[in-house]
């Protein structure tokens, strides 16, 4: 992977920080964008290597060309599509058009704009990879998460569709699904279950982590080990892979 050059969306915190480090630490320059500045300035500070950040909301057309425009000296040749919001959490029949919307404008929107803005250069070259950032929450039950849940089913099925469309010219085209990752979404999750259900918040984490076949959670680093495996698997195309700790449906 050395000398390749990344762009990681949502690369100002969390899963996207996270793989911008794993991939900078390979030898890859790495380009993160997202919305605010501050963010991916910390993001860029983190790097062992030389990389770059460049603002960006992926749910603006108008932003995304933008972006494509300050990245045309990039030979951008991994794509991360890791922008994403988690949405709200609560019933369908609560949950307003414009939740369901904001949801679909990154997970998906976003999506759509920066591999329809950045693919032509990598078919030109009859070489690439894009990784979309999807959830096992899109194949499997998540109450009062359906807009969420129903966003990345959205995004497995736009990451086989478009691996049949550019796979042959050259450009691999998979998506991770990770499973509850540790970190402040989670927390977030389970203040809310907690004040639903009134038990403690240790008492709606643990419950909930008991559905895996670990007993725990997922961590950011090892979603970006998960990053750089695919990347490293050349046959790997039009595939989704788990990475859950062993979560199960219940």
């Amino acid at each position: 992977m050395r000398g390749r050059t990344a762009l990681v969306t949502g690369g100002g915190n969390g899963l996207g920080r996270a793989i911008a480090v794993a991939l900078s630490r390979e030898g890859v320059r790495v380009v993160v964008t997202g919305r605010r500045q501050s963010s991916l300035d910390e993001t860029v500070a983190r790097l062992p290597g030389p990389g770059r950040a460049a603002v960006c909301d992926v749910a603006d057309p108008a932003s995304v060309a933008a972006l494509a425009g300050e990245l045309a000296d990039e030979e951008i040749s991994v794509l991360v599509n890791n922008a994403g919001v988690a949405g709200p959490v609560k019933p369908l029949v609560e949950v307003e058009p414009q939740e369901w919307d904001d949801v679909f404008a990154v997970n998906v929107r976003g999506m759509y704009l920066v591999c329809r803005a950045f693919l032509p250069a990598m078919v030109a070259r009859g070489a690439g990879d894009v990784i979309n950032i999807a959830s096992v929450s899109g194949k499997r039950p998540l109450l009062r998460r359906t807009p969420y849940c129903a966003s990345k089913m959205a995004v497995i099925g736009l990451t086989a569709t478009l691996a049949g469309e550019v796979g042959p010219l050259g450009v691999s085209v998979n998506s991770l699904s990770p499973g509850p990752v540790e970190g402040p979404r989670m927390d977030r999750n389970f203040r809310l279950e907690a004040e639903r259900t009134g038990v403690s918040r240790t008492e709606a984490e643990r419950a909930f982590v008991g559905r895996a076949a670990l007993g725990r959670m997922v961590t950011e680093p090892e979603v970006a080990a998960a990053v750089l495996a695919m990347l490293r698997m050349p046959g790997l195309c039009a595939a989704d892979i788990d990475l859950s700790a062993g979560m199960v449906a219940r």
